[in-house]
């Protein structure tokens, strides 16, 4: 919204505390949620493809197959998410090691599949970047915590997570305090990365 010039505002849950009205709008108690004139859409993805069908300007390529190809590495930003998730609240350490695994994997094959440019389409800030930005967000805070190795020695994935960072739009995206309400929601779920940030404390 903040790449369309779309103005709206914004309200912060508390994934912890939902409130009632929030769960009665996503079926799934996950943000992000949009409402526009009081109808609501859930899941970002779906969230994405609305504003691309009725914001300009377009994030998206005007070839069919290039469109389609977004859609499926947007899928892939998607399982990422998920296993983004899986190492936060992985309670052992093997699991943890399992996710660690599975994110590098998964970081390699964008390695190899990014070109040149800033993004991940060369010069052009697509929905695939929108995709992303949150994702690299992440790892600012899992860095302070410690060096799991998923990004090492991908020189194509740091330039790309710079790039993003540094964009007006990401920046504005979250709350300042955002980094601590990260370390504070990971503190909190009594995980194997819980302990290891426990230590870092102690």
């Amino acid at each position: 919204m903040l790449e369309k010039g779309v103005s709206f505002e914004r309200t912060d849950i508390d994934l912890a505390k939902k409130p009632e009205w929030f769960l009665a709008i996503s079926p799934l108690g996950k943000t992000p949620v949009l409402l526009d004139n009081q109808q609501a859409i859930f899941e970002s993805t779906a969230i994405l493809e609305y504003l691309e069908d009725t914001q300009s300007p377009p994030l998206h390529s005007k070839a069919a197959i290039t469109r389609a190809q977004h859609r499926g590495w947007i899928e892939f930003g998607s399982s990422i998410l998920n296993d983004i998730a899986g190492l936060y609240n992985a309670q052992t350490e093997d699991a943890f090691d399992q996710k660690t695994a599975a994110l590098e994997a998964k970081f390699a094959q964008l390695e190899r599949q990014l070109g040149e440019g800033a993004f991940f389409a060369g010069n052009a800030f697509t929905l695939v970047d929108t995709v992303f930005a949150p994702i690299f967000r992440y790892f600012d805070t899992f860095d302070e915590i410690a060096d799991f190795g998923i990004l090492l020695g991908k020189e194509k994935v740091a330039a790309w997570r710079k790039e993003l960072a540094a964009r007006p739009s990401v920046k504005q995206a979250v709350s300042a305090n955002y980094p601590s309400l990260l370390r504070v929601f990971l503190l909190n779920r009594n995980s194997h990365l819980s302990q290891l940030m426990k230590r870092q404390l102690s």
